[in-house]
């Protein structure tokens, strides 16, 4: 299958292209001196030569810029606006899937949640864009194609700045499982997917029963 990745270089490119050169496919990933993502025509030349869009590009600030929006506007960008010029090339192309990675803590906290809870009323400003990327997804399965959202606990594992996972915030997920889920997005049927460890506030059942799998790690 030909794969065009954005966000190839970030912490979930570099888990999830070995495996997709493994499995044979064939994986562009260009640099942001190479494709920008905010350019219509670029993008639509790009994804016209792709099976599947995996759009992985973030701007993920530290922890301790939660309370700063500004520090936020470029990942918010990329989510929202990018996403869309994404989903409106390959719907004027022939991809057949397109794959986003959001987060988990966009459900109310402290609260057990699967992907039947409904988001968080109070979404702060940094998670707006999470729910664009998301509906742009939603907006590709629509047009009768494979839209898949990935809602992915906090990633910890090389790269992310996390060592260890922090079972407190109630969804964890260690990079090279993210990688793996990515990998079988491209294959389940399209919706919305909790991925994280088991046993933990968020459920990610439905996931384990399309994937045939469970995160390992």
């Amino acid at each position: 299958m030909r794969l065009l990745v954005t966000g190839g270089t970030g912490v979930l490119g570099r888990a999830f292209r070995p495996l997709a050169d493994a499995e044979g496919h064939q994986v562009r990933a260009p640099g942001r001196g190479e494709l920008d993502l905010f350019d219509s025509a670029a993008v639509a030349a790009a994804v016209s030569r792709a099976d599947a869009v995996l759009h992985l590009a973030t701007r993920i600030q530290p922890l301790d810029k939660l309370q700063q929006p500004k520090a936020w506007r470029e990942n918010d960008r990329l989510r929202a606006q990018a996403s869309a010029i994404l989903v409106d090339a390959a719907l004027g192309a022939e991809v057949k899937t397109y794959i986003q990675p959001t987060v988990t803590f966009v459900y109310p906290p402290g609260q057990p949640a699967s992907e039947e809870t409904p988001v968080r009323e109070d979404v702060p400003v940094i998670l707006r864009s999470a729910l664009a990327a998301e509906q742009q997804a939603a907006r590709f399965a629509e047009a009768g194609r494979r839209g898949v959202v990935l809602r992915l606990g906090l990633l910890d594992g090389p790269g992310t700045g996390h060592d260890h996972p922090n079972p407190s915030l109630g969804a964890t997920l260690h990079a090279e499982d993210a990688g793996r889920a990515l990998l079988v997005a491209l294959t389940i049927p399209s919706g919305i997917y909790n991925v994280c460890r088991g046993g933990e506030r968020v459920s990610n059942r439905h996931f384990t029963e399309a994937a045939g799998w469970h995160p390992l790690r």
